[in-house]
């Protein structure tokens, strides 16, 4: 049995996490720095999210885009999404602002490259599965 990984999936997933991180973690861990540990507004973390999303949504949206159904609209809603999150970095005043709708055109990216992949009507890969 062949396991197959859905990018989209994990594109969405990786993107929650980063809003769940940006939205919710100074609320619950604000007491951190007390004990030394500061991951809140970490530039190294925040900066491997940002990578980490990009990798990941890059290569499923490339791999739907290439083999599946041509389409560029999911390309430019993450490329908007990825210029929010670069933004929320170097404008902090301005973070939540800028993670709402980050969040909003990538999940929606990985929606619309995941629809359009399962409508497509050709295939030009034998690792099509519609």
């Amino acid at each position: 049995m062949k396991l197959k990984l859905n990018w989209d999936a994990l594109g969405i997933t990786a993107t929650l996490a980063c809003a769940i991180h940006c939205a919710l973690l100074p609320l619950l861990l604000s007491s951190l720095p007390l004990f030394g540990i500061n991951i809140i507004d970490n530039i190294f973390f925040e900066t491997g999210m940002i990578v980490l999303a990009f990798l990941i949504g890059g290569y499923s949206l490339l791999h739907g885009y290439l083999k599946h159904h041509h389409r560029f609209f999911p390309v430019l809603l993450f490329t908007a999404g990825i210029v929010f999150l670069v933004l929320k970095q170097y404008y902090h005043s301005l973070q939540y602002w800028f993670l709402a709708p980050a969040v909003i055109l990538i999940v929606s990216a990985h929606y619309y490259n995941w629809r359009s992949c399962r409508v497509a009507n050709h295939c030009h890969s034998s690792d099509c599965n519609h």
